[in-house]
């Protein structure tokens, strides 16, 4: 069997959710042994995340980011679940929290507690607005989508601000945590050096806002919704078809001249109002009208197919089965089926969409029943004890 990337690797892992979650799932498919630690008799919070449920009554919120992990119960305000827990970040390299700035420090679990016996760790804090001003704000990712600005350029123009379809900054600033540990990793591996890594999901979002925080940063630009369209390319948006929306993705000139031929109006392509990407985002409306009236002569697939045949990025709006079936038409990692451990139920999971030809991800667990592995962890030969 390959060897993880992170294999021999241990992290502790004190966060809950999704951010901190989808961080170390991310690392214990690289290979690390990660330990989750919970709240005896409740766990982390998305256990109760439900409906929907597998057939076992467990959240599939919470079995979506947790898989490859093995969950201790600890009371962490009971002296004796925090000498545990300390023994575990003595054993471990990489300690990842995302409790309120200032828990871990109260609980004797903070950074500087911990660094000067043992300072190699690397500790990695996730917050909502940081540890400064705005420690005390609840991080919450519909809260951070409101005010850090994405739902200002989310939905129709004039029509009321909306959140992405998932939280999608606790996704964002869980990678962003990744990439900070792997970087510390490095940094120990070659000085011996822990350090502390600090991610938060304020900032995290603006700058995975890209373009728009940019058009702000560079030129002043305050960018408003403008439904399916993009600020600096057209057609780059949604169409109606005869039966349903399409996505047109067009990237170049050349794109759009290839466009216009399938469309079976080439003249498009020299047309002055749509000659350059400039001249068509100046003239979206007009650029639309005539797409719309030309796009709904047939269906979606038959304009994806030819489209693409053309080599114009264009596909139909799928659901999320229809997006699994079309991953799985590719041979693109979809859906994978992970066996349970000593009799335990086996769990359907979203496969890791990383690919490495030496050390490929691996799904070797199911996510873990709360203190599953309790009394495993804490007894292992040369591992921590009680």
């Amino acid at each position: 069997m390959e060897r993880g990337a992170l294999e021999g690797l241990r992290i502790a892992d004190f966060s809950r959710v999704l951010a901190g979650p989808y961080a170390t799932m991310l690392l214990a498919d690289l290979g690390a042994d990660v330990v989750k630690v919970e709240r005896p008799g409740a766990g982390d919070e998305t256990r109760q995340w439900r409906p929907p449920a597998d057939a076992h009554g467990t959240s599939t919120y919470f079995l979506g980011v947790n898989r490859n992990k093995r969950s201790v119960a600890l009371d962490l305000s009971d002296e004796t679940g925090r000498e545990r827990a300390r023994a575990l970040v003595a054993a471990s390299d990489v300690l990842v929290e995302n409790f309120r700035p200032g828990t871990m420090e109260r609980l004797g679990l903070g950074y500087d507690d911990l660094k000067a016996g043992h300072p190699g760790l690397v500790y990695c804090s996730i917050s909502g607005f940081g540890t400064g001003d705005g420690a005390a704000i609840p991080g919450y990712d519909l809260l951070v989508q409101a005010v850090g600005g994405l739902m200002s350029v989310t939905g129709e123009p004039g029509g009321e601000p909306t959140k992405a379809g998932v939280a999608l900054v606790d996704v964002i600033t869980g990678l962003h945590a990744t990439l900070g540990i792997l970087a510390a990793l490095r940094h120990r591996d070659a000085t011996g050096e822990g350090q502390r890594v600090e991610v938060n999901l304020l900032s995290s979002l603006l700058s995975a806002m890209v373009n728009q925080a940019s058009a702000y940063a560079v030129a002043g630009v305050v960018p408003g919704r403008m439904g399916n369209a993009h600020p600096s390319i057209a057609p780059y948006e949604t169409f109606s078809t005869a039966d349903r929306p399409l996505a047109l993705a067009v990237g170049n000139d050349a794109q759009f001249a290839a466009l216009a031929g399938v469309l079976g109006r080439p003249d498009l392509a020299d047309d002055p109002r749509f000659r350059t990407n400039p001249q068509r985002v100046a003239h979206r409306a007009p650029l639309r009208q005539v797409l719309d009236e030309l796009l709904r002569t047939a269906g979606a697939d038959h304009w994806s197919a030819a489209l693409s045949a053309a080599g114009v990025p264009a596909g139909p709006v799928n659901t999320l089965d229809e997006a699994f079936a079309f991953a799985g038409r590719l041979g693109l990692p979809g859906i994978v089926t992970v066996p349970g451990a000593g009799g335990a139920p086996e769990s359907r999971q979203v496969a890791c969409p990383l690919t490495l030809t030496a050390t490929p991800a691996r799904h070797r667990l199911p996510p873990p029943a709360l203190g599953e592995h309790t009394a495993e962890v804490f007894g292992e030969p040369g591992r921590p004890t009680p």
